[in-house]
Formats: structure tokens, sequence, C-alpha cells
């Protein structure tokens, strides 16, 4: 294992003081390092907040800031934050407007943002984010994973909670989003976790495992590698499949990274994603390319799609000011 860190038990501690130094204009880090928060908030606005093990970066503390998250909770290395954390960062950035969680579909998250939503009182309220694909709801109790469409949820969230949305039509935007969104990812190689030193799976040199988790978890299936048209059509056909959309119904298209692939390589599963869109007559309204919901090292991308309509476009367009996304005025 190559990695740069010094030791695994300071290695998230380390991090976190490196990211809030370089970013101190935008965001602050508690002096516990139990959560960041944004420098300026809202007096009165609901605030946001979300967070997940560590590893993802930039979710979800690259999303603080002006137009997004309020606060960011950062568990260890694909481990869910304390539900304490959680209290603490909804106490530091409530203002008076209640809060809401966004959080994704795994066991250990929804356990913790619930105890979290229960010790913190009555005006806490939480969306749920489902968008993987690969993961069938009757296959797994839980139900789906919740990956890249987590930031669509916490950008569009965050633009109607700047315009002023109180928490009971947040609660009810989130639940008109998340149905809209699905996603689905391959991994041309694993990640390996720094307290372990060893990939998380193995995959032999001309393979490629397709519907893999943002935690290192194996996918669905293992095939050998593709072109990057034969992929994004693969994974097309996969979320298609769960989000039947009428020809021309504009989408967002997300090109996610999982840490390990370089930009060039975006592009093109970009180009080919839009060429695959434009053969079943979807048109792409809005996009994004870039390294969003990673999974440390690992190798891979994901897509995912958001069917849009006009609120949703006009939340999506709105102003933001995090480290990740900054767009607008």
């Amino acid at each position: 294992m190559k990695k740069l860190i010094n030791r695994p038990d300071t290695f998230l501690e380390e991090s976190l003081r490196g990211f809030a130094a370089a970013h101190a204009d935008l965001l602050e880090l508690d002096p516990r390092m139990r959560f960041l928060r944004r420098r300026q908030l809202n007096p009165g606005k609901v605030a946001l907040v979300s967070g997940g093990g560590a590893g993802h970066e930039p979710l979800h503390i690259g999303f603080v800031g002006r137009g997004m998250l309020d606060a960011a909770c950062p568990g260890q290395i694909f481990t869910s934050p304390t539900p304490d954390q959680i209290v603490q960062a909804v106490r530091a950035v409530d203002t008076g407007g209640g809060a809401l969680l966004v959080v994704k579909n795994y066991e250990g998250d929804v356990m913790n943002f619930d105890m979290a939503a229960e010790m913190g009182g009555d005006r806490i309220a939480r969306v749920l984010v489902d968008d993987d694909v690969a993961v069938k709801p009757a296959a797994q109790g839980f139900g789906r994973r919740g990956v890249a469409g987590t930031v669509i949820v916490e950008k569009m969230l965050g633009a109607a909670a700047e315009e002023g949305c109180d928490l009971a039509a947040l609660e009810r935007l989130g639940a008109h989003l998340v149905p809209r969104i699905r996603s689905m990812g391959v991994a041309l190689k694993p990640c390996t976790m720094p307290a372990l030193g060893r990939p998380t799976f193995e995959l032999g040199p001309d393979e490629m495992e397709l519907g893999v988790g943002i935690h290192g978890e194996a996918g669905v299936r293992r095939a050998m590698l593709m072109s990057a048209d034969a992929i994004a059509a693969e994974l097309l056909d996969a979320i298609l499949a769960e989000l039947p959309l009428a020809r021309r119904t504009p989408v967002l298209l997300l090109v996610n990274g999982f840490g390990g692939t370089p930009m060039i390589e975006l592009y093109v599963m970009a180009h080919a994603a839009r060429l695959g869109l434009e053969k079943r007559g979807i048109a792409i309204a809005r996009n994004a390319v870039g390294s969003f919901a990673s999974s440390l090292d690992m190798a891979g991308c994901s897509i995912t799609l958001a069917a849009l309509d006009d609120g949703m476009i006009r939340h999506w367009d709105a102003p933001v000011e995090t480290v990740a996304f900054r767009w607008g005025r």
C-alpha cells in the first residue's frame, strides 16, 4: 500500500485539519472535530445537515456553504458519524428554522441519524436518499443504497432552504426529488482502506465490476472490460429500467468519479452517456462531471440521472458557494 499518510489512526484528523485550514473562508471545524459548519448562517433558515463516513470526499464536507449544507458530520473511513456528532452539528447551525437531515440509505447511517433526530427534539426532519439501482429493495432489507444522487438532493434542497422554504416544504420537496434520481456504478480497480492495507475485493487485469457500492463493496456482476460506450450503455440500461422516461424528458446527467479515475476518462464517459441518451431520445438539460462521491482510490465511475421539472432546474441553477460547487452570484 502506497499512500500519503502518517498513521491510520490520525488519518482523518489530519485530513480534516488540512481541509478546514485550506477553506477557512467558507467553513470552520468544530474544535472536537465532530462536524464542519458554514461560517455565515442565515437566521431563521432551515439548517441542512448531512454526513457519512470519510473517504467519499468531497461528499459531504465539500458541499458545506451557501446554497447547500449548513453542516456535515464526518465519520471514520466508511463509518457513520455518531448520533452525538449529528446532534451537536444540528445545535450549532439551527438558527430557529429547525433542521433537515439528508441521509444516505445505509443501515448505520439510518440508525444513527434517526437516533440523533430523536435526541434533538421536534424540529428535525429527514430525507432518505436511495438512488443505487444495483441493489434491489426486495433483496436487501433496508432497500437501495444512497450514492452520488445524494449530491443532487443536497444541492436542490439547499437552494430551496436558501430561498426560505420551511421545514415541512423541504421535507415534501425531498420526497419529490428522491424517486426521480437513479444511479449505477462500475469499478475498474477496487479501493484500499488505510487501516487494512489491502484491496476490498480482487479484479483481474481485464475485468470490471458492475454495480459497486461507494464503500468498496463488490458489485452485482463481473464482466470483461468493455469500451466506454459499452459501459455507458450498460449503466444507462440499468438506470432507465428503474427510471422510465418519456422521450424528450429533460434530465440532469451526473458522471461521478470514484477517486482513482482521471478527469480525461470521466469526460469520455460523459460523452458516451450523452450519445447513449440521445439515441434514446432523452434530452440532457443539465450536466456535471467530476469526483463528487468518491471511494478513496477506487478507479471507475457512476452515472446518475435525475428526471427534471422546472422547479428542479431552478434549484440546480441557483447560486451556490462551497468547496466543490461554485456558481451564480
